[in-house]
């Protein structure tokens, strides 16, 4: 059974935020979900005041799906869609739906001085700006949206 967790516009309030819900398919103990999909809410703000290309998304969204899920899961994932049945850190698909690998967060993260809580809002930031036009296929783009998802996670984690 998937935990939802959901944050999102209150019934009659302007909120430029779409819903964001996170489900947990994985075990996930060492997530803090709620601090997780706070972050994420205060990372789509910040995303949205870096257009990637044309190709952005991310702001007419009504809502986003984040899916936390294990390595197995995502190679699945990753080799229906994009025929690379290896595991990767996060896949985004362009109707707002984040699939982020725990697994993947928890070896790699240490490997980039972070936590595997903060390692996991990278993945989320990364999908986010995926979704704001940002592509990471080739350089310079890969450097530049590095760098915007670097400084976004500054930001998001100063306060």
């Amino acid at each position: 059974m998937a935990l939802e967790l959901k944050f999102g516009s209150t019934a009659g309030m302007a909120d430029p935020v779409p819903s964001i819900e996170l489900f947990a398919h994985t075990d996930c103990e060492d997530l803090d979900l709620n601090w997780l999909t706070a972050k994420a809410r205060e990372a789509f703000l910040h995303c949205l005041e870096s257009a990637g290309s044309e190709e952005a998304f991310l702001s007419g969204l009504e809502g986003i799906e984040i899916s936390v899920v294990s390595n197995e899961t995502i190679a699945e994932v990753h080799g229906r869609f994009m025929d690379d049945p290896t595991p990767t850190d996060v896949i985004t698909f362009h109707h707002g739906e984040i699939l982020v690998s725990v697994d993947t967060a928890r070896q790699e993260g240490p490997r980039h001085g972070n936590d595997v809580q903060i390692e996991m809002l990278l993945y989320i930031i990364h999908g986010l700006l995926h979704l704001n036009g940002h592509t990471d296929l080739v350089e310079p783009d890969c450097e530049l949206m590095h760098n915007c998802q670097e400084r976004i996670l500054a930001e998001v984690t100063a306060n």
